[in-house]
């Protein structure tokens, strides 16, 4: 337990600073003046590349390396790219993932009373499973490693490596064992989304999970193939509980579950490693409607909440345990019994009106 945390926060481009100071706001009224946070703002990303041709500077990587927590808005405007054609704001992501080996990509997946799900059968309570995405292998671990022969044959490989696979599984057993177990039956399970059927690597991926899952006789184990996988999560959504799976399925997946929650501005998403943790939402910088006070704050809001309890968990700390609960139960206050929607899940609420009505909640339960 610390006096003080010290917190590392990039804006970023688009809506990233409009959802990152919504998101400030919220964590200095869960404290009130008793705020155990010390926020410390550094640049990256498009924005940042256009005016210095530098995406990520040095200064901005050493105070993520040193910081308690990195809490981030959103990377990227299309358009900005570097020669070779890849986006220049996500160079902030995706060195951190490889740089602070942020292995385990956590991304709940929940739909939140008073948000009406595409899914007509769909109710609160119904969808609540996190998908656990390894993070540092796979196919995206090719980014700058690939080729491109004489223009006509482009090659990415996919990588897998036995202590990869064996420490996101054994992270999504040990997160089932803190789970209530999935909506239908409450039964705790983790489900190995792969496509094993077809490729080696994922093949591999099946069996190095098969025998993490033999040390954890407590916990109902599984498998589904990747294809099987985006037809299951629009029909029984309510099976799930946690899904682990490879980098790019990950990405995937964890965007159509978010659609049966109301968007992407509703799903937060912690990436973790054993010594550092990024907390952000799982949308993108949205840059045609920035600057308008019409983003969706939410998604932010939700990932400072999973911020705060994993650094109560890694400190002993019951302050920041109690205030990420409250910031949740605010978050469904506001969506449910406010009904505080944003335009993006029905409703007509802009950054400022959610973010006072959060807070509003919040002080009554300092």
């Amino acid at each position: 337990m610390k006096n003080a945390y010290e917190i590392c926060v990039v804006h970023g481009d688009g809506i990233g600073p409009e959802v990152c100071q919504a998101t400030l706001r919220v964590l200095e009224a869960a404290f009130g003046e008793a705020l155990p946070l010390r926020f410390s703002e550094y640049p990256a990303g498009a924005q940042h590349f256009l005016k210095t041709g530098d995406s990520f500077p040095r200064e901005t990587f050493e105070a993520c390396h040193s910081a308690d927590a990195i809490l981030h808005g959103a990377a990227g405007i299309p358009g900005i790219n570097h020669p070779d054609g890849t986006e220049a704001g996500l160079d902030f992501t995706l060195t951190l993932r490889s740089k602070l080996d942020l292995y385990a990509n956590v991304r709940p997946i929940k739909l939140h009373p008073g948000v009406r799900s595409p899914l007509r059968d769909a109710a609160p309570g119904a969808i609540d499973y996190v998908i656990v995405r390894e993070n540092s292998e796979g196919l995206y671990a090719a980014r700058g490693a690939g080729s491109l022969l004489r223009d006509e044959v482009a090659i990415d490989p996919l990588v897998q490596s036995r202590k990869g696979i064996e420490r996101i599984v054994h992270f999504a057993f040990e997160l089932a064992r803190s789970r209530d177990g999935a909506p239908q039956g409450r039964r705790r399970r983790v489900t190995c989304c792969d496509k094993a059927n077809v490729l080696r690597s994922y093949a591999f991926f099946r069996s190095v999970f098969d025998e993490v899952a033999a040390q954890y006789p407590d916990i109902e184990a599984e498998h589904v193939l990747i294809d099987a996988m985006t037809v299951h999560l629009i029909n029984r959504p309510s099976h799930y509980d946690v899904i682990v799976t490879e980098n790019m399925f990950g990405d995937i997946i964890s965007d159509l579950g978010a659609a049966t929650i109301g968007g992407m501005g509703m799903s937060p998403s912690a990436e973790l490693g054993d010594g550092n943790g990024f907390f952000q939402a799982s949308h993108g910088s949205a840059p045609d409607i920035a600057g308008k006070g019409i983003a969706n704050p939410y998604g932010t809001i939700l990932a400072a909440a999973m911020m705060l309890n994993w650094l109560g968990l890694r400190h002993a700390d019951p302050r920041l345990i109690d205030a990420g609960k409250r910031i949740e139960t605010s978050v469904t206050y506001a969506l449910a019994d406010k009904s505080v929607l944003s335009r993006d899940i029905g409703g007509t609420a802009g950054s400022l009106e959610i973010t006072e009505v959060i807070c509003a909640g919040l002080r009554e339960r300092v």
